[in-house]
């Protein structure tokens, strides 16, 4: 269990009172919610019963529309909706900035990294295969710009931004993928 939140039973939570994993929420029962007092998951709507919801409603639904639990419950899920809002970063593995910034991390042997909620949607969906995208389109009532409030990925543009030298320069996706793995 890796809680920065008070009173919480979730793995990966930072909100109080949860209980739902990887929510920020507080008094969630929502797995990687950011609504207050919400049960469904993947939602930043407060009080929401559904999953990927932005409003404040009740009943069941997906993506701001109603639709039943059976439906939900039979879609199959991609893994990379699972993500983890810290990371624990061993020593070896630190910036000299993470370690300016974590004095004890000498002692810890590192430091649990705690990310910003679209911040770690983006670093799932990074690493999110094409079938997993695949499954995201076919959940109930998909919704690109629901998705796009809720998680901050727009999945109808494949291009990235990067800067270089100071100039900001579009790329598409793969590329930046391949980049990506060149740096490392």
């Amino acid at each position: 269990m890796t809680n920065t939140g008070n009173f919480s039973t979730g793995d990966s939570s930072t909100g109080n009172f949860s209980t739902g994993d990887s929510s920020t929420g507080d008094r969630s029962t929502g797995d990687s919610s950011i609504g207050d007092r919400s049960t469904g998951n993947w939602s930043t709507g407060n009080r929401s019963t559904g999953n990927f919801s932005t409003t404040d409603y009740s009943g069941f639904g997906a993506f701001n529309k109603k639709c039943t639990p059976d439906e939900w419950n039979n879609a199959i899920k991609p893994s990379f909706l699972y993500f983890d809002l810290t990371e624990w970063v061993e020593l070896c593995d630190m910036t000299d900035k993470e370690k300016e910034n974590n004095q004890s991390c000498e002692t810890t042997g590192g430091y649990l990294k705690v990310f910003k909620y679209k911040e770690a949607w983006s670093k799932a969906w990074d690493s999110a295969t094409d079938k997993d995208k695949k499954l995201l389109y076919a959940l109930p009532n998909f919704d690109a710009e629901i998705f796009k409030e809720i998680s901050g990925i727009d999945v109808n543009n494949d291009t990235k931004k990067i800067v270089i030298d100071g100039k900001e320069i579009e790329i598409s996706d793969k590329s930046y993928q391949e980049l990506k793995k060149s740096l490392l």
